[in-house]
């Protein structure tokens, strides 16, 4: 599994419930930028559209070498899922302050796929506790480390 491009806002600023697999629709030339890592996941989300699914503000950056072909960096691209998660991600999707996102572009046996999430936003005092957590098990583990050092012969 190679990852081409990550959401690390995203984890940040949400909460991750589930996360599902899905494959992507691309153009020739999106595949090769994106293998190159030229895509951008940050500000794009994922929206349910007459029983299809599509990732909305994924920049791809266009594929230097692919002149002859008009390339859109931020067109709207299809997911592939199955019927049954669409409609579960639909039902998702439509609850109160749930929103789909996606997490990370990879390739698998030569494909590219997208981890797609279902989060809901987090609060401000909950971005500052979990920040202050992550802080506290930084010093943790540096006392640790510290005293281990200090206990050698």
């Amino acid at each position: 599994m190679k990852l081409f491009a990550q959401n690390k806002k995203a984890l940040h600023d949400f909460n991750v419930e589930e996360t599902y697999e899905a494959g992507i629709a691309l153009t020739g030339p999106e595949v090769k930028s994106i293998r190159e890592g030229r895509a951008n996941l940050r500000e794009s989300y994922a929206r349910v559209r007459n029983g299809e699914v599509f990732l909305i503000g994924a920049h791809v950056s266009p594929y230097k070498n692919a002149t002859n072909v008009p390339q859109n960096p931020t067109r709207d691209r299809k997911l592939l899922l199955h019927r049954g998660e669409i409609s579960r991600l639909s039902g998702k999707s439509q609850e109160e302050g749930k929103t789909l996102i996606p997490l990370k572009l990879y390739g698998k046996n030569g494909k590219i796929k997208v981890e797609l999430a279902v989060a809901s936003r987090k609060k401000q005092y909950d971005k500052r506790r979990e920040i202050a957590r992550k802080s506290a098990e930084r010093e943790m583990q540096r006392a640790i480390k510290d005293s281990l050092r200090r206990s050698r012969p």
